[in-house]
């Protein structure tokens, strides 16, 4: 079945305009580097294929020349829609040049972070390009180049003044050095622009609740929402997209029961402790650049329920969530991360007094279920 195009003119459900990520933007700049490089065509836009294998992207494309290698280098602006996004307004760019290996390599150009810490989706040393993009850059090879199963190619991703907006994400924390990294999971920023998506989430959790359901379930996005549908069979009016506005759900839950003079029985929460554990510090918006991460909190979890300093201090000092995922073997992982749940349940509980439980599932990136759900 052919792709769809994807306008990204057409507003969101929230009213918002939707943006390309910085995974999209790198694999058009490759696509257009590739066609000059391979087909001598000069062009100025290309069609993006999305991951989600449904749909393509019309991506604009900047300035397309050849280097003085015979490498090719494309730029293309990054626009983040209405998202407040670090990178939008950024300028990615990718060189292609042949290899004699006969492979398909990443290389961090100028402005893209190597990673030098264990605990994301990118090994210690590679560039902090993440797997969907990486996927992304090796079908748009392969629709320009299909006759070639295994071309000889390097793919050089960089940004303009990457390492100075790099300042202003968890990059250095994280142990990413030199630059952004290159992200997306669907090749399309979501529109969440704090005040307008704060009030659709109100409209939303409203819908939710007004036939006085039996449960509904929160969740900042894809992991709590497959889990929703396959499993608790929550689908619809009463799964709620939250983003990161945690407490700002609850308690717009907690003002419509009161309206309805309704207990609710069940609110369940789903997602990745990245993000949900936050909450336990009582961080309710859980941004990354307004919120702490979230180690602190589940190293504090585990000196509470006993299970050692010595472990306490080894997830206090986690490059990131994921890593302690990574790092931690069952039982304790279970063990942990059940407590985990409970204490973000206990949390969120509090500023719902409405809801007879609060459940807490958690899980993994790549969609390994955690504490309650293993």
């Amino acid at each position: 079945m052919p792709l769809r195009r994807l306008d990204l003119l057409a507003p969101a459900e929230n009213g918002l305009r939707r943006g390309r990520t910085t995974g999209s933007c790198a694999t058009a700049a490759v696509k257009a580097a590739l066609l000059l490089l391979r087909h001598e065509q000069v062009v100025t836009e290309v069609d993006v294929s999305l991951p989600d294998g449904e749909h393509f992207l019309t991506v604009p494309v900047g300035r397309v020349e050849r280097l003085a290698d015979g490498a090719v280098r494309a730029e293309v602006l990054k626009d983040g829609g209405d998202d407040p996004d670090s990178t939008h307004g950024a300028t990615i760019t990718a060189v292609v040049r042949e290899n004699t290996v006969g492979e398909l390599r990443f290389l961090a150009g100028a402005g893209v972070g190597t990673v030098t810490q264990p605990g994301i989706r990118v090994p210690v040393g590679e560039p902090a390009i993440n797997p969907t993009p990486r996927a992304m850059m090796r079908r748009a090879v392969a629709e320009v180049l299909p006759e070639l199963a295994s071309p000889g190619l390097d793919l050089e991703i960089g940004c303009v003044n990457g390492e100075e907006i790099a300042r202003r994400t968890f990059n250095p924390r994280l142990g990413i050095l030199g630059g952004i990294s290159i992200l997306g999971t669907t090749g399309v920023v979501e529109p969440m622009s704090q005040e307008a998506y704060m009030a659709s989430v109100e409209v939303y959790v409203r819908v939710a609740l007004g036939d006085r359901p039996d449960a509904v379930i929160f969740t900042p996005g894809k992991l709590g929402r497959d889990y929703a549908r396959a499993h608790l069979k929550l689908d619809g009016k009463r799964l709620v997209q939250i983003s990161n506005f945690v407490g700002y759900a609850l308690d717009a839950a907690q003002t419509a029961l009161q309206e309805l003079n309704f207990e609710l029985d069940t609110l369940w929460l789903a997602g990745h402790p990245g993000k949900l554990a936050k909450t336990i510090d009582g961080a309710w918006d859980t941004h990354s650049q307004r919120s702490p991460m979230a180690m602190p909190a589940v190293a504090r979890v585990a000196r509470d329920c006993g299970f050692g300093e010595a472990l306490a201090r080894r997830l206090e000092h986690a490059n990131t969530v994921e890593d302690i995922i990574v790092q931690l073997e069952d039982p304790i992982r279970r063990d942990l991360w059940l407590a985990v749940e409970n204490a973000i349940a206990r949390a969120c509980h509090a500023r719902v007094p409405s809801v007879r439980q609060v459940q807490v599932r958690l899980f993994a990136l790549d969609g390994t279920p955690l504490g309650a759900a293993a």
